[in-house]
């Protein structure tokens, strides 16, 4: 119950800042070396939205649709490295705005996102962070957000422009953090790595130890998210 009343408490300030900002991440830096995250490497990436709030204003997005949006973004990004260790990354999807068509030119807000997030360690068995990093993603600003992006992009369009964003100022924020993945470089820091598109799992393949893990950081986001 409380939780649910923070996330509505969110939701103003959200709705402020798709108003008045533009985000300054660069999703589409796939070309550019990739940075040292230690030995990081991906494993379970999780993401929950069956709590999330809309701003009243916004279009339509299923939680189903987040979860699916945001998952191919972490794949996208995180799959690239191929560090020695493995950690799970647990997002939960608090709120979002998607910017809706035909309001007037000088009331067009920006699309905005809040997310949590948890970063495992597999090894440890444990959370690195024990509260969740809260983000407040807003879309890239460009030609076709100028005068808002409900006029000229889907909500598709807007939801990939937004869980790129948020998996670009994840990354930012592991890197801040670079301590937590060890001294060495991994073995593609400065190299040109190709995005991944989300992992295939044959029904039958999953090995019980990971359904047990994966089940475990899913509790727990959930949990967090309610």
């Amino acid at each position: 119950m409380l939780r649910s009343l923070a996330a509505f408490r969110l939701l103003p300030g959200l709705l402020a800042a798709v108003f008045l900002l533009s985000a300054c991440t660069n999703p589409d830096d796939f070309d550019e070396p990739l940075p040292d995250l230690g030995d990081f490497s991906l494993g379970h990436n999780v993401v929950v939205a069956s709590k999330m709030k809309k701003v009243a204003i916004s279009r339509e997005a299923s939680a189903e649709e987040w979860e699916t949006v945001m998952k191919a973004a972490v794949q996208e990004r995180f799959g690239r490295y191929d560090g020695d260790k493995m950690y799970h990354l647990g997002i939960s999807v608090e709120g979002y705005i998607l910017a809706p068509p035909g309001i007037p030119l000088v009331l067009s807000p920006k699309s905005g996102l809040i997310i949590n997030v948890t970063v495992w360690d597999d090894l440890a068995g444990a959370k690195i962070n024990e509260e969740p990093k809260q983000f407040t993603v807003l879309e890239t600003f460009s030609g076709d957000t100028l005068v808002g992006s409900g006029l000229t992009q889907t909500r598709e369009e807007q939801m990939d422009n937004l869980a790129r964003n948020a998996a670009k100022q994840i990354e930012n924020w592991l890197l801040d953090n670079r301590e937590w993945f060890g001294v060495a470089p991994g073995p593609q820091a400065g190299m040109v790595a190709p995005s991944t598109a989300p992992a295939e799992i044959p029904e039958g393949e999953l090995e019980a130890p990971a359904e047990a893990a994966v089940d475990t950081v899913d509790e727990v986001v959930t949990s967090e998210a309610g």
